[in-house]
Order: structure tokens, then sequence, then C-alpha cells
């Protein structure tokens, strides 16, 4: 782990960290462990807003409702 840690710019406490899934570390140090591991494509995945299957049903919760005019 210690090519890992050297790979990403960080220590090996870090790393450690990293892996526990430690919120005190930097999303900056978790992006760099992962371009060493090759998942980093799976960020942009995380932040893709049509991936998000809750935040789209309450956006689209929030549209106005289209009403319908009968002609009289």
């Amino acid at each position: 782990m210690q090519l890992v840690a050297d790979r990403a710019r960080t220590t090996r406490a870090t790393l450690t960290r990293v892996e526990k899934g430690d919120p005190g570390v930097s999303m900056g140090i978790y992006c760099s462990v992962l371009n060493v591991l090759g998942l980093l494509d799976g960020v942009a995945r995380l932040a893709d807003v049509a991936t998000d299957r809750v935040g789209v049903e309450l956006e689209a919760s929030r549209l106005p409702r289209r009403s319908v005019r009968r002609s009289e």
C-alpha cells in the first residue's frame, strides 16, 4: 500500500484513513487514490444528475402541473 500512497502523493496514514472511509479526508485525496487505482471515472458518474433517480423525481415533482382547458 505504500506504493499507492506514494503514487497518490499522500502518506500511508492518510491512505489508511481513506480505506476506513474517514470523512475528514479531502475529496482531492480520495480522487488521487481513485486515479491511482484506475477508478476515477466513477466520480464523474457520482456527480451526474441524470443518474440521480431520487433527485430527478424530486425535481419533476416541483414542476408546475399543466391544466387542461375544456372548450365550452
